[in-house]
C-alpha cells in the first residue's frame, strides 16, 4: 500500500481515537473524582468516615480495575447496544472506555488526595470551613500536580484501550492496524499505526509534565 492510500486511513485513524479518549476521559473524571475524594472522606478517620460506603466503593473500584479491557468490552456489549443503539465504531466503544477508565482514575485521585498534609484540612475546619470548603479549597488545589499526572496516565491507558477496541470493530487506529496492517499482511499500515500511537503517547506525555512542572513551581512561589 502506497503513502497516498495509507494517509486517510491513519487520518481517520487519529481522528477516531481522539474522539474516543477525549470522550471517555471527560466521562472519567466526572465519575471518577468524585468517587476517589469520597474514598478518602469516608476511610477511617475522614472528615465523613463510613465504613460501609468506603468498602462498597472500594471494592466497585477494586472489581472495575481487575477485569481484562477486552473481557470489559464484550460483556458490556449490551448496556453499549442499549446507550448508543450499536457496538460497533468509535461512539460505542466510549462506553467501555469510559467504564473502563472510572476506577483507574479514581485510585490515582485517591492517592493523590490523601497525600496532602491532614493538618491543612484541620486548618479550613478550624476556622468555620465545612466539608465541601476543605475538598475545593484545601484538598483539591493541593493535590492537582498529583492529580493532573493521574490523569495524564489514564489518558496513556485509554489510548492503549482504544487500540484493543479495533479488535471488536471500536475504530481508531487500532482497527487501522487489525483490518489493514494484520488482515491484509500490510506491514507498513501496521509500523505506521505504532509510530501514530507512539507519537500520540509521547505529546500527551510531555503535554502532562509540562503542566505538573507549572503547578509545581506555582505551588512553591505562593508557598514562598
Amino acid at each position: 500500500m502506497s503513502w497516498g492510500e495509507m494517509q486517510p486511513l491513519l487520518w481517520q485513524g487519529v481522528i477516531d481515537t481522539v474522539y474516543m479518549v477525549a470522550w471517555s476521559t471527560l466521562v472519567a473524571v466526572l465519575v471518577g473524582l468524585p468517587i476517589g475524594v469520597l474514598l478518602v472522606l469516608t476511610e477511617r478517620g475522614g472528615l465523613l468516615q463510613n465504613a460501609v460506603v468506603n468498602k462498597v466503593l472500594g471494592a466497585i473500584v477494586n472489581v472495575g480495575r481487575s477485569l481484562p479491557f477486552i473481557i470489559l468490552m464484550i460483556a458490556l456489549i449490551p448496556v453499549t447496544r442499549a446507550l448508543v443503539g450499536t457496538f460497533i465504531g468509535p461512539s460505542a466503544a466510549i462506553v467501555p472506555l469510559a467504564i473502563g477508565a472510572i476506577p483507574f482514575f479514581a485510585r490515582l485521585v485517591e492517592t493523590a488526595v490523601r497525600e496532602v498534609d491532614g493538618g491543612l484540612g484541620e486548618a479550613v475546619q478550624s476556622m468555620g470551613g465545612g466539608t465541601p470548603t476543605i475538598v475545593f479549597k484545601a484538598l483539591l488545589p493541593q493535590s492537582l500536580p498529583s492529580l493532573v499526572a493521574g490523569l495524564t496516565t489514564t489518558v496513556i491507558v485509554l489510548i492503549s484501550y482504544s487500540a484493543m477496541a479495533g479488535a471488536i470493530s471500536g475504530g481508531g487506529l487500532g482497527a487501522v492496524a487489525l483490518q489493514y496492517g494484520y488482515q491484509r499482511f500490510e506491514t507498513g499500515v501496521m509500523l505506521a499505526t505504532v509510530a501514530a500511537l507512539i507519537v500520540i503517547v509521547t505529546l500527551v506525555q510531555l503535554l502532562g509534565d509540562a503542566v505538573v512542572r507549572f503547578l509545581t513551581r506555582r505551588e512553591r512561589s505562593s508557598a514562598a
